[in-house]
């Protein structure tokens, strides 16, 4: 694959500020979010001031502005390069996990490595490897997009791979994303659509398997489907998210009026921030940052249709499904749409790892913009 640097162009740099741009309001806004949905669990749970978890999510937003900007700035086919470290890397970090008495195990589940101060999450990175390892091999393999053996199983069996140490975890969020992510990517790269019909099928039964397979996660799902049936345990989290959100309003109580932030609503500031938006700032508050993510992704496939080469529209494609993907995943657990599954919302949810890691990919989707054609 050819790396010279590729100029930016006129409509390219128009479209990469609109991307900055709404990026940086995504941040900030979630940034305010979190400083609201986390002020009375950083007093009880970590018995420190309202500020506690909001300073902690300011840093890892510096950190993820400055890697926005490396991955805005440097030439984006470089990333093709790094595409097997990453994920060979990535695979490490999640073997590592498991290891017991070196992972973090928090609630049942290790999913963290610390570092001293510093916690991360494996998971998130993998993400980022995947995208970059697929585009890498799809963009060098276009023209024998009709032998799937070449194509279609290579991506596969990354996603199996990575899918088999985070299920070990256990964690199946994660796999579900990366399933759909590949066979979006391949179906971008104009795979054989009847055997990508044929293997989203296989994912689903191998999801729905895994879903009953493990008590907590059959738990989970019969909660989704029925959370009154459970309403002090489990499915509790459901009706206190649809509680919040139908309690808001049209307009909302006001930033920093969520009552369900006051212990009724259970990780408020990560998986259910949604909840805290569209309670607080009520249904035009949360239909608003629903729009703002689909415009996300309209800036983000325009940028995949007008990149300059198989490997941008690939990648730019990838970063997008990615995130869209997963601000469904999330905002549809906390409308009860969707079983949930403990994935962050891109941007808003409290997380150093999933910020740092979503702007630095935002930042390669503007360097991909900047050159669009």
């Amino acid at each position: 694959m050819p790396t010279a640097k590729l100029p930016a162009t006129e409509v390219g740099e128009r479209v990469g500020w609109s991307i900055t741009i709404l990026v940086i309001g995504l941040t900030l806004f979630g940034l305010v979010m979190v400083l609201s949905a986390s002020s009375v669990s950083s007093v009880h749970k970590f018995d420190s001031s309202p500020f506690f978890q909001f300073s902690r999510q300011l840093r890892y937003a510096i950190l993820g502005a400055i890697a926005f900007v490396v991955g805005s700035r440097v030439n984006y086919r470089h990333a093709a390069r790094l595409a097997i470290p990453a994920g060979l890397f990535s695979a490490l970090l999640l073997a590592i996990v498991l290891i017991p008495g070196v992972g973090r195990n928090v609630n049942g589940s290790s999913r963290w490595l610390a570092f001293g101060p510093v916690v991360i999450q494996p998971a998130e990175f993998a993400k980022l490897s995947l995208i970059l390892m697929a585009a890498t091999l799809l963009s060098r393999r276009e023209l024998q997009m009709h032998r799937s053996e070449r194509t279609i199983r290579p991506v596969l069996i990354m996603v199996g791979a990575y899918s088999a140490l985070l299920i070990a975890q256990p964690k199946l969020g994660t796999p579900i994303i990366m399933g759909m992510v590949a066979l979006l990517m391949l179906f971008v790269a104009k795979a054989h659509v009847g055997h990508l019909v044929k293997w989203a099928f296989v994912g689903l039964a191998g999801a729905v398997l895994l879903a009953y397979s493990a008590p907590y996660r059959r738990a989970r799902v019969l909660a989704f489907l029925d959370p009154w049936d459970t309403p002090d345990g489990i499915g509790m989290q459901t009706i206190q998210s649809q509680v919040g959100i139908a309690s808001g309003g049209l307009l909302g109580r006001g930033l920093g009026a969520s009552r369900a932030k006051w212990g009724f609503l259970p990780e408020a500031q990560t998986d259910f921030i949604f909840a805290v938006v569209a309670e607080e700032l009520g249904v035009l508050g949360g239909l608003a940052l629903v729009l703002a993510f689909g415009l996300f992704g309209y800036l983000g496939f325009h940028t995949a249709l007008r990149a300059p080469d198989g490997f941008g529209r690939l990648l730019a494609a990838g970063l997008t499904i990615w995130v869209i993907t997963q601000a469904a995943l999330n905002i549809g657990m906390a409308l009860g749409l969707m079983p949930i599954t403990g994935e962050p919302l891109p941007f808003v949810s409290a997380g150093g790892s999933s910020l740092v890691t979503t702007l630095f990919a935002s930042g390669l989707l503007v360097g991909v913009a900047r050159r669009g054609r």
